[in-house]
């Protein structure tokens, strides 16, 4: 577990850490859908896409927010040194995920066919029992971020992606070969429906492996550190030991809120779902697998791709939360300023030329990734991602300041925002949707849309809560013009093999190291980073003398 005064406990490497485990997960996460698309097909996977959503927000209220929460509460606590108080609020808390967690289950178990029709029944069920078992995961998660510790929960989310991998694409096969007597597409409407059916609950199988998987893992951890926490607590001097009682009404004060605030943040996907799959082809009299194989393409493969470099921002948000938490309870309100300043200006130096890579190489890297799809899907995977890439930099920004919001003690800020945006959003998709032909480039600009809401309103409540005042050259400006520049560069050198190799995986693979190359280079020519900026990131010691070599810093 992280010493708080070792250099390398600053939240800025421990985001580093998390975000390079998240980065990883996702890619692992983005590559077996290939092959889970070409066992499952697109409607198989339209079928996974419009369960996963439902099951979502079910998570969400139950338990996701749980590590956040939880990490939040135990650093105040370990801040002042109350490890006796901070040991009690974990045990509480895994009697408080065991109850909801349980309650949640049963209610997605047997009431799945609210949510989802008939067919979709079975695979919106299989993910029932994953709630239960992801709440208690949350819990030993937020408690070793409390510590200032994610080098667990880094090993444990690589370590979920895999097996939920492995048994996605495998579970996938193994109920389509048995139950269909072969991976055949039938030619009737029924057979492709009993497939698909069968290949989403196979896929849904993996998630659930996989959190049990990370579960098992968290479980040994916190055995191998159980003599260190107990010596912590038997050297604990505070005479004030509080009442379970008291710590459960602090829980559920402070998860309440979180749970809320992350749910209505998350609650867009699940509307959209059921604005385009199950509102939209009763309006438009559109047929329903037509409808599932097109939200297919658009949530599991353009909008999974766009997700990835949200991993960063997700990270930089889990490690600055347990940190500008014990700041406000130590009084240091500057150097939490500061914090939430190299926070948010590294997370734009990461998230705005992940967005502008996505849009100049979207066809590349959507034939890359799924190589498996028709002419006409690859097409339209591409658009979709071109559409998706601007909400890449406002969901990055928004995530982070949601997170800094409730750890600067505004826990209902972050719901009223997010409430807001999600009628903007609500009413922007409906209204493009069913009077214009748009189609889900509508769903595009929607997430956009309530991305860009939030951003404005999370920023300005981060203003009035604490006195903080976003810095734009070098946090925006420089970024975006070394980003321009960057995706110029990228599509030459993608253009450029191409005609040589007439290789488009090739192309791509060199393509984007290049790109980021020219990145690194823009951004120091342009003074956006210094070299304390540099020297702040993982491993940003190598940066420096990469810099130094090159003349570009003195």
């Amino acid at each position: 577990m992280a010493e708080k005064n070792s250099s390398k406990n600053n939240f800025i490497a421990q985001a580093g850490i998390l975000a390079a485990a998240g980065i990883i997960s996702r890619v692992i996460g983005l590559l077996y859908k290939s092959p889970m698309h070409a066992v499952i097909g697109d409607l198989g996977l339209g079928y996974y896409q419009i369960a996963y959503p439902y099951y979502t927000i079910i998570l969400l209220i139950s338990s996701y927010s749980i590590p956040s929460a939880i990490s939040k509460v135990i650093a105040q606590k370990l801040a002042v040194r109350e490890y006796r108080n901070a040991h009690r609020i974990f045990l509480c808390a895994l009697c408080y995920v065991l109850a909801v967690g349980g309650v949640a289950s049963l209610f997605l178990f047997f009431g799945a066919g609210l949510f989802v029709s008939e067919e979709i029944v079975p695979v919106l069920r299989t993910f029932a029992p994953t709630i239960f078992l992801y709440g208690i995961l949350g819990v030993l998660r937020g408690y070793f971020q409390a510590h200032r510790s994610m080098a667990q929960t880094s090993v444990s989310q690589i370590l979920e992606q895999i097996a939920n991998a492995v048994v996605s694409v495998g579970g996938a096969y193994l109920l389509i070969r048995n139950g269909m007597g072969s991976l055949e597409v039938p030619a009737d409407e029924a057979g492709q429906v009993k497939r698909a059916a069968f290949g989403a609950i196979g896929s849904a199988l993996g998630t659930g492996a996989g959190v049990f998987t990370a579960l098992l893992f968290m479980v040994g951890i916190y055995f191998l550190n159980r003599d260190l926490l107990q010596r912590r607590i038997r050297k604990d001097r505070h005479e004030t030991v509080e009442s379970y009682g008291t710590i459960f009404k602090t829980i559920t004060g402070v998860v309440t809120p979180f749970i809320i605030s992350t749910a209505v943040y998350n609650l867009n996907g699940t509307v959209n779902t059921t604005v385009y799959t199950k509102i939209l082809p009763v309006v438009k009299d559109a047929a329903n697998i037509q409808i599932a194989s097109r939200w297919g393409i658009f949530s599991g493969q353009a909008q999974t791709i766009s997700n990835i470099p949200l991993a960063f921002a997700s990270a930089m948000a889990a490690a600055l939360l347990p940190s500008v938490a014990q700041q406000m309870a130590a009084g240091r309100k500057e150097e939490a300023r500061r914090s939430i300043g190299l926070a948010s200006k590294t997370t734009m130096l990461i998230a705005i030329p992940c967005a502008a890579g996505l849009f100049t190489l979207a066809r590349p890297v959507t034939s890359l990734l799924f190589p498996a799809n028709a002419k006409a899907a690859e097409d339209l995977a591409t658009l979709f991602l071109m559409s998706l890439a601007p909400s890449v930099v406002l969901y990055s920004l928004s995530t982070l300041n949601s997170q800094i919001l409730q750890g600067l003690g505004k826990l209902n800020m972050p719901i009223v925002n997010a409430a807001i945006a999600l009628v903007v959003q609500t009413v922007t998709a409906v209204v493009l949707l069913f009077f214009t032909d748009l189609d889900l480039y509508g769903i595009a600009i929607a997430n956009t849309a309530y991305a860009g809401v939030m951003c404005f309103l999370n920023q300005r409540a981060v203003r009035k809560a604490v006195g903080y005042r976003q810095e734009i050259v070098k946090t925006f400006l420089i970024p975006a013009l070394a980003s321009g520049i960057m995706g110029a560069a990228a599509w030459a050198v993608y253009e450029g093999l191409l005609l040589v190799t007439k290789s488009p995986k090739i192309s791509v693979v060199a393509a984007v190291p290049a790109g980021a190359c020219v990145y690194f280079v823009m951004l120091l020519l342009f003074r956006g980073v210094s070299e304390a900026d540099l020297r702040n990131l993982p491993k940003g010691y190598l940066l420096v003398k990469a810099a130094k070599k090159l003349r570009l810093l003195g």
